[in-house]
């Protein structure tokens, strides 16, 4: 076989290939031409390759683990984030609304003390950059600590002027209800659900739906809604420590802040939270203590 091949100069140049050499050329360009065909099949057979492409994926796999714990931990800390906001946002309302009957009890200007708007801030401008998570969480826990340091100043305070305001109506000796007769005393008793032994911390007056309950003596209220077993629940502090609880109200005629005086009424009896039926669970407490109404109305049952 003859295979004529042009120079650049012109010239052509006859190259005779005999059937061995033409036969061996064609097994070259047959190699080159299947090499990236036994490449591929190399790499799919070949044990070692397939266990370097499953190593590979249990990386990724773990990796994606990781990631899901990541999240997961994120979510958890976000939660518990929201949490304490919650509670803070709690204490802050029940703050402001004490704040606004101090103001008004100590006759306060109003332009000085306003608890329904954010106070005024200011200062030069600088390099601003965001908190970091710590930076955050610490924040938060430090906020917390003041608020709780403001709100017992603030009830010291409160203390102060109802002594002032009221002078002896806030000592605790009124009847808690206009009529009804007491069913069940301080200290320990049957308890009528589970039939066991149990502590009771108030007292118990059986009364028609819709009888009067009355303030046993003035001060400000300081919670009125509702509260797990306690059904519909009005607090009221009087100062010097004392606190009194009205508990299982159907109906409350007052709110968080209000002042009230001695006999006022302040809701109506009724069997909200955990009641065998309709009656007043009345608590009296001393700095955060509870103690036997009896011996604070003993006169007035």
């Amino acid at each position: 076989m003859k295979l004529i091949l042009l120079r650049q100069s012109g010239h052509a140049v006859t190259v005779r290939l005999s059937r061995p050499r033409l036969a061996a050329l064609s097994m070259l360009g047959l190699a080159l031409a299947s090499l990236p065909v036994l490449a591929a099949v190399h790499l799919l057979t070949n044990p070692l390759d397939r266990t370097y492409i499953a190593d590979w994926r249990d990386r990724i796999a773990e990796q994606q683990t990781d990631l899901k714990s990541l999240e997961s931990v994120a979510a958890a800390e976000s939660q518990a984030v929201g949490r304490q906001l919650a509670g803070m946002q709690a204490r802050l309302m029940r703050m402001e609304a004490l704040g606004a009957r101090v103001a008004e009890v100590a006759s306060l200007d109003e332009g000085e003390f306003t608890f329904d708007e954010t106070p005024a801030t200011g200062g030069p401008d600088a390099s601003v950059r965001p908190l970091a998570g710590f930076e955050l969480k610490d924040a938060l826990a430090e906020l917390s600590i003041s608020l709780k340091r403001r709100e017992s100043e603030l009830e010291v305070l409160e203390s102060l002027l109802l002594d002032r305001e009221y002078d002896t109506s806030t000592e605790v000796v009124g009847r808690p209800v206009a009529r009804g007769w007491v069913s069940s005393p301080f200290g320990q008793r049957v308890d009528p659900f589970s039939g066991g032994t149990a502590w009771h911390a108030g007292l118990d007056f059986t009364a028609r739906p819709g009888t009067e309950v009355r303030a046993a003596a003035a001060g400000i209220v300081i919670f009125a809604a509702y509260r797990a077993d306690y059904g519909n629940t009005i607090e009221i502090n009087h100062g010097d420590g004392y606190v009194t609880r009205y508990a299982h109200q159907k109906e409350l005629m007052v709110a968080t802040g209000d002042v009230v005086k001695r006999g006022q009424g302040i809701g109506t009896v009724g069997s909200t939270g955990r009641a065998s039926g309709p009656h007043l669970h009345f608590e009296v407490l001393k700095n955060g203590r509870h103690v036997d109404p009896r011996r604070y109305i003993a006169g007035n049952l």
